[in-house]
């Protein structure tokens, strides 16, 4: 391996948003166990800006799968491989930490050309195609269950000696962004009043309760005259819902305007908690330091959820919950098998702790 005044780290997690932000704390374990290291992350391009906010990262190459996944693009998907894995290869890298896992990420990895490429080991690994890219394969036990220690492990099987505190905030918004959104709530009539954020949408359609469950919720915390209801939402069909569920609260409650990804973050670190299912905006909340309460229904709310004191998590209350279906006949079922009642005492109880 080339040694150099600073050795050059690469880690790569392209996707999903959730997940990206569990793997952050791999960053400031790095840093911890070596000050001088060059830390650069690989990731697809509608992430970039969240890893924007993270300090001890140099560069943040991206890739863009959905745009080369479409049928008329072969050629523009072509040179955009070749481009980034030259990006890659420039900047001679001593280590690869794949905490992707599958066939996608393996491909970047190995042709990084780091020589030193560490990654998951066949009991652990999503896709067995990871395996050929990667040559220094780490185990995973039992008791490394939740997916930012599997990130950990990797990095710590290259770099012993590090640390990160469980609780620690892994992000931060810029003064610019968090003034700017300080000065929307504050022309919304919101300033000083205590917010909670609510976002039902996420990626599986089996992480998703019902409209009636998150409308029952509302309802409930809507008794709370000293709550202010934000509704986020991700696509046109979350919308739609949402307007649905905000019938059940025609006071103190409100469809917040789609922003960039950067808004959102400041959003998130304004609010006073954070409530939705498994999906990236309550991951951002937890790693800004902002309290959550969060649902799990095809994941597993051990492997998933945040930790910490301010955090609450429900699993679904069917014996097959954890499934990691995307697709399951139970899914209605499924999606009203969680408690309004105990998700809105746990809102109140984080709500009256922290406020």
């Amino acid at each position: 391996m080339c040694i150099r005044d600073r050795m050059k780290v690469l880690i790569v997690k392209t996707s999903a948003l959730g997940d990206i932000v569990h793997a952050l704390p791999v960053v400031n374990y790095l840093h911890r166990a070596d000050a001088e290291l060059q830390i650069d992350w690989l990731v697809e391009k509608p992430f970039a800006s969240l890893l924007e906010a993270v300090r001890h990262l140099r560069i943040i190459h991206t890739i863009d799968t959905k745009l080369w996944r479409q049928p008329d693009r072969l050629i523009d998907a072509c040179a955009g491989i070749r481009d980034v894995i030259w990006s890659l290869r420039r900047e001679k890298y001593d280590i690869v930490l794949d905490l992707q896992g599958n066939s996608k990420s393996g491909l970047f990895t190995f042709f990084s050309g780091a020589p030193l490429r560490y990654g998951f080991d066949n009991g652990s690994v999503r896709e067995w195609l990871n395996l050929l890219a990667t040559n220094r394969l780490v185990a995973i036990a039992d008791c490394d269950h939740h997916i930012t220690d599997r990130a950990l492990k990797v990095a710590a099987a290259a770099f012993p000696g590090g640390y990160v505190g469980r609780n620690s905030n892994s992000l931060s918004v810029d003064d610019v962004t968090l003034s700017a959104m300080k000065e929307k709530i504050r022309d919304a009539g919101l300033k000083d009043k205590k917010l909670a954020l609510i976002h039902p949408g996420t990626t599986w359609k089996t992480k998703c309760l019902s409209v009636e469950f998150w409308m029952q919720l509302v309802a409930e915390l809507n008794k709370n005259d000293e709550i202010f209801l934000l509704l986020s939402w991700g696509s046109k069909e979350e919308l739609a819902a949402l307007q649905r569920i905000k019938s059940q609260a025609f006071e103190r409650c409100l469809v917040w305007p789609r922003g960039e990804l950067r808004e959102l973050m400041a959003l998130l670190a304004q609010v006073n908690i954070v409530i939705g299912g498994d999906t990236g905006p309550v991951h951002i909340a937890a790693a800004l330091g902002t309290p959550t309460v969060s649902f799990y229904r095809a994941t597993d709310r051990r492997r998933n959820g945040p930790r910490g004191e301010n955090h609450i998590t429900f699993q679904s209350s069917l014996a097959c919950s954890p499934c990691l279906l995307k697709n399951c006949p139970r899914d209605d079922e499924c999606s009203n098998s969680l408690g309004v009642h105990e998700a809105a005492e746990a809102v109140n109880a984080l709500l009256n702790k922290n406020t």
